[in-house]
Parts: structure tokens; C-alpha cells; sequence
């Protein structure tokens, strides 16, 4: 485990929690719970990520025993790791969304980053126009009469 969270949960019941988190994020793209499991799920992510980018028969065989749904280690190795070829971590991001209503618990979105396009590049914008600049286009332009 990462961490030194204990979600208020024994062991297996937390292993199984964040099978099941990791999974589901790995399935939608993302996922909303708390802000401490949310911290959780994204390390469990980025190892599970990081083992779909070695894309090795040991990898696939150490996804398939954490992640609990083969359709979803399939997405991963085929689909998911290859966007992120060029990314040396950083995959997820954890945005707060701010108290829960019943018990006001900070809750947080995890979701996969998509790789962002790069930055328009900017024009330069054209010189200002003073006296002399207009004063010489109109004696170079031509006047028709």
C-alpha cells in the first residue's frame, strides 16, 4: 500500500475497496469519492498505468491480479497506457468538489488526464499605424481617377 491511510477498515475489506476504485477508474475515466481515497486510488493508478506502458506478459499477469475485471486490463494495455506513452507520470488528477452533504466530508473527483493539445501558437499583431506609415501607403498607392 502507499500510504499510511487505513480508510477505517481492515485490510482485506481496503484492498478490496481500491481493486474496486482503481478499476471503476480505469473503466469510466473517472470516479467521485472522498478526498483521502481519492489520494489512494490515484498511486494504485499510476502503477497500474505504469505496468500497461511496459506492456510485457509479466505487466499484463501483475494487472490482472490487482485489476479485478479483464475487459478493463485489455482497455488498459490497448487503449489507455499507449496515450500516455510519452508521460513519465502524471496521469490522473484529483479536482475537490467540496463537502459532502450528509456528513461534510471533502469530496474529490478522480479522473485520467488527456493529453492536451499543444498551446495555440500566438500571432504577432500587426505594427500600429502612425502618421508617416499612412502618409507613405498613400503616396505609393496608386490613385485612380
Amino acid at each position: 500500500m502507499p500510504a499510511n491511510r487505513k480508510l477505517g477498515r481492515p485490510t482485506a475489506h481496503r484492498n478490496a475497496m481500491l481493486r474496486g476504485m482503481v478499476t471503476l477508474l480505469l473503466e469510466n475515466g473517472q470516479i467521485e469519492t472522498t478526498l483521502t481515497r481519492a489520494k489512494e486510488v490515484r498511486s494504485m493508478a499510476e502503477k497500474m498505468i505504469t505496468l500497461g506502458k511496459k506492456n510485457t506478459l509479466a505487466s499484463r499477469r501483475a494487472a490482472l491480479a490487482y485489476i479485478t475485471k479483464e475487459d478493463v486490463v485489455t482497455k488498459l494495455f490497448s487503449e489507455i497506457a499507449p496515450t500516455y506513452e510519452n508521460r513519465q507520470g502524471g496521469y490522473t488528477r484529483i479536482l475537490k468538489t467540496g463537502p459532502r452533504r450528509g456528513d461534510a466530508a471533502e469530496m474529490a473527483i478522480v479522473l485520467l488526464v488527456k493529453d492536451e493539445a499543444p498551446a495555440p501558437v500566438v500571432e504577432e499583431k500587426p505594427a500600429k499605424k502612425t502618421r508617416k506609415t499612412t502618409k507613405k501607403a498613400a503616396e505609393a498607392a496608386p490613385v485612380e481617377e
